[in-house]
């Protein structure tokens, strides 16, 4: 049976295949087009996914269609071609919970799903069993911590929407001094409305009695006062979640909010759960496979649960594809015969402290790069901060990269949790290690963690030890493949671009290796 899912098409639209439970490619559409086309059939993921799965539009049973859909949507006469597939809607946030459960090892779980909006509910707690999930409690706009976290991303200077995750990374630099407000705004599911001012522009729309409580204006922010409020914004989003969760066993988190990779932390680590499982793919793309799920086990009655491995779900390119990528672009280029030259082509290169771009295999799913498109530097260097941060991702400082380690040696140098596997957590490093991982450490010790298994990536596990036997040490820092504001690359034309377009030393595309 072909389950194909279509997600996120008001924003970050994706496509999804699962054929007998199996999930066999999952692509957002950006990645394949380098732009956005809000509102519209994510045509050149569809595409990819059928070429992924050997199929045809015929042999597509079911298409299950994430809500919300652009106003008098036209999208399923647009899915006529696919003859033989009975269209199936998909509540978004029934997709977003579905993509956390059904790809979960867990029998039994909570699922909780969070996002700013999405046909209406910004939130719901489901309860999961088996191949049936139940929704037990829904949370209504405007009454959204999603919500709230945009606002305090746009006060704190950020972009709602887009930088939350800023806020999250400058949190771990503050205190939480004004907890007692944020609490006193999300006291519930009813959040307090008089702290905010519809009319107001700017500022996250916060309104007089806020800034009152706060004891300055918004101009009056400084950097130490930013961080003490995402500090406190922080603190309470765990607190709301911990009250939505209760004491349930296992729990499953989705929708955008679950991107923060604090809070999976905080989860994982405050001892009320046996075990945690938060979707890599969370946001608005996610739903496309949480959708193709929902409907193999809900609709179909599917038994069979699935796990996505790495998220490695998107197109791979072989070396004739490369190769005349690289031709055609006139580049100079060498060929690395045998896996052990690839590697210890991009090993020398650490060793001289230089950056190295990673692309390898098939295209992760999901904002994070899991080693197939990424962007790799010695921890030995002194200046990897500055040359990744500044150089070469243009971001800010508080922003740090993860460390990747084989899963099997991660716990002599960090300590830290199952989602490290797709690095939706944070761990910490030993304190024995902590000067040697400097560059990399958030405040109070925190890492976000990359733990790399034999079975999930072969090469890149490969090559953390091939480092590690050079260097004593088996960790690389990793950050996605991307310039700034642009999608991971998926081609090896984007990668030629975006390696010909930064300060990148190095570049390892298949077997052909690429020196500045």
């Amino acid at each position: 049976m072909n389950i194909l899912g279509i997600g996120g098409v008001l924003r970050d639209a994706s496509a999804a295949l699962v054929s007998d439970g199996k999930i066999v490619a999952a692509i957002e559409e950006s990645k394949l087009t380098r732009q956005p086309h809000p509102g519209k059939l994510p045509d050149a993921a569809v595409k990819a996914c059928l070429a992924l799965g050997h199929l045809q539009p015929k042999d597509i049973d079911f298409i299950a269609l994430a809500r919300p859909l652009p106003p008098g949507s036209a999208l399923p006469l647009a899915l006529r071609a696919f003859e033989n597939a009975r269209v199936v809607s998909v509540d978004h946030h029934a997709a977003h919970a579905a993509s956390a459960f059904f790809a979960s090892p867990f029998e039994s779980a909570v699922a909780v799903t969070l996002d700013r909006e999405g046909d209406l509910r910004c939130g719901g707690k489901w309860r999961g069993e088996g191949n049936r999930l139940t929704l037990e409690e829904e949370i209504l706009y405007p009454d959204s911590i999603g919500e709230l976290y945009g606002r305090v991303t746009e006060l704190l200077g950020f972009h709602a929407s887009s930088e939350e995750h800023k806020v999250q990374w400058l949190s771990t630099s503050g205190t939480p001094q004004y907890l007692d407000l944020f609490e006193d705004i999300a006291h519930g599911h009813a959040f307090e409305q008089s702290y905010f001012d519809l009319g107001r522009e700017g500022h996250g729309g916060f309104s007089t009695k806020f800034f009152d409580r706060l004891g300055f204006a918004a101009d009056q922010l400084t950097e130490r006062r930013s961080a003490d409020i995402a500090a406190s914004m922080q603190r309470a989003l765990e607190t709301y979640v911990e009250r939505l969760v209760g004491d349930a066993e296992n729990v499953c988190l989705a929708g955008g909010v679950a991107w923060n990779a604090l809070l999976v932390s905080h989860l994982e680590n405050c001892g009320r759960h046996k075990g945690v499982f938060a979707q890599p793919a969370a946001g608005n793309a996610g739903t496309a496979l949480g959708a193709a799920l929902d409907v193999w086990h809900q609709t179909a009655g599917g038994t069979t649960r699935v796990d996505a491995g790495s998220y490695c779900l998107g197109p791979a390119f072989g070396p004739n594809e490369v190769k005349q990528a690289l031709e055609n672009c006139k580049l100079r280029f060498r060929l690395l015969t045998t896996t052990p030259e690839l590697i210890g082509a991009a090993v020398r290169h650490f060793q001289q402290h230089h950056i190295v771009a990673w692309m390898q295999g098939r295209m992760e799913f999901g904002p994070r790069a899991l080693g197939d498109r990424s962007i790799l530097a010695s921890p030995h260097d002194p200046y990897s901060t500055e040359n990744l941060n500044t150089f070469i991702k243009h971001r800010e400082g508080f922003r740090k990269f993860a460390a990747s380690v084989p899963e099997e040696l991660a716990s002599n140098y960090f300590e830290t949790g199952p989602n490290a596997r797709n690095l939706a957590t944070v761990g910490r490093v030993r304190p024995e290690y902590r000067e040697q991982f400097r560059a990399a450490t958030l405040g109070q010790d925190l890492v976000r963690v990359h733990t790399v298994s034999r079975d999930d990536n072969p090469l890149y596990w490969q090559l953390l030890h091939a480092f590690g036997e050079a260097s004593g040490l088996p960790v690389l820092y990793n950050t996605s493949f991307n310039l700034f504001g642009e999608p991971l690359v998926c081609t090896p034309r984007d990668a030629v671009r975006s390696f010909y377009s930064s300060g990148i030393d190095a570049m390892v595309a298949g077997n052909f290796l690429l020196e500045k």
